[in-house]
C-alpha cells in the first residue's frame, strides 16, 4: 500500500497560532480575570512603569457594565520591554501576537491586553498623565477619563466592526462624565463614529437639543397622528 506523502506547508499561509496559555484552568473566569487585572496593575506599579487602565474595565471603574472578555491597559511605547518583563516576573504568561500595537498576558487562561498604540497613534506619557487614580478591585491605579474611553471606542468603529450593542450601555452610563464636544471634534470625518454620535444625540445622552418628538399617551409612534 503506497505511503501517504507528507503535506507541505502552503506558501504564504497564515502563521502558526500562538501557543496555548499556560495558566491553569479555573471554574470562575470572572474571578480569574479580576485577579489578572489586579496582578497586572500591581506589577506595573511596583516596577514604576507609567500606565493606565483603559477599555471596558476603565469604563466599569467609572460606572459602566462590567466586561467579561478581557482587561486592557495602556503603556507608553518606550516602556513596552519593561512592562513585558514586569508582567512575566509577576507570573503572567506574556505572548506577542501578530498585531504590532499590543502584547498579551494570560493568568489562569484569562486575557490582559497591554496596548502601546491606540487608534493607530503611539501612547505617550502625556496621554497617561490624563488618567485619574481610582480604586479598582481594592487596588489604587490610574484610570483613563471617560471622554478618552468613549472617543477611542468610537474611533475604532468601521466597516469591519461596527457593533453598538456594547458601546451604547457604556455611553449611557458615562454620559455625564463625557466631554461630548471634544468627542465631536475628535471623530470629525469618521462616518461610523458620527453615526453612533447621532444615535447618542437622539437618545438624549449628549445633552444636545434635537428635533426628535417624544411619544405621548395614546400615540403609537413619534410624529404620527395615531
Amino acid at each position: 500500500m503506497p505511503s501517504t506523502p507528507t503535506p507541505q506547508p502552503l506558501t504564504g499561509a497564515a502563521p502558526a497560532p500562538l501557543p496555548v496559555p499556560t495558566g491553569a484552568a479555573t471554574p470562575d473566569d470572572r474571578a480569574a480575570l479580576q485577579d489578572a487585572l489586579r496582578r497586572t496593575a500591581v506589577a506595573l506599579l511596583d516596577a514604576q512603569i507609567p500606565f493606565a487602565l483603559v477599555g471596558g474595565y476603565a469604563a466599569w471603574a467609572r460606572g459602566a457594565p462590567e466586561p467579561s472578555h478581557d482587561a486592557d491597559f495602556a503603556v507608553a511605547e518606550e516602556d513596552v520591554d519593561a512592562a513585558r518583563a514586569a508582567l512575566a516576573a509577576a507570573g503572567l504568561d506574556v505572548q506577542d501576537p501578530a498585531e504590532n500595537w499590543l502584547f498579551k498576558a494570560y493568568h489562569h487562561g484569562q486575557l490582559v491586553d497591554v496596548i502601546f498604540r491606540m487608534v493607530g497613534e503611539p501612547v505617550t506619557h502625556e496621554d497617561l498623565a490624563r488618567a485619574d487614580v481610582l480604586e479598582v478591585l481594592a487596588v489604587r491605579m490610574p484610570v483613563l477619563p471617560a471622554t478618552d474611553i468613549i472617543s477611542a471606542k468610537m474611533r475604532v468603529l468601521g466597516e469591519h466592526y461596527c457593533d453598538f450593542t456594547w458601546l451604547l450601555p457604556m455611553a449611557r452610563a458615562l454620559r455625564e462624565q463625557i466631554d461630548w464636544e471634544r468627542v465631536r471634534e475628535e471623530i470629525a470625518g469618521q462616518p461610523y463614529a458620527r453615526a453612533f454620535l447621532f444615535l447618542a444625540d437622539e437618545l438624549g445622552l449628549t445633552g444636545r437639543p434635537t428635533d426628535r418628538l417624544a411619544a405621548g399617551p395614546g400615540r403609537t409612534d413619534p410624529g404620527s397622528d395615531a
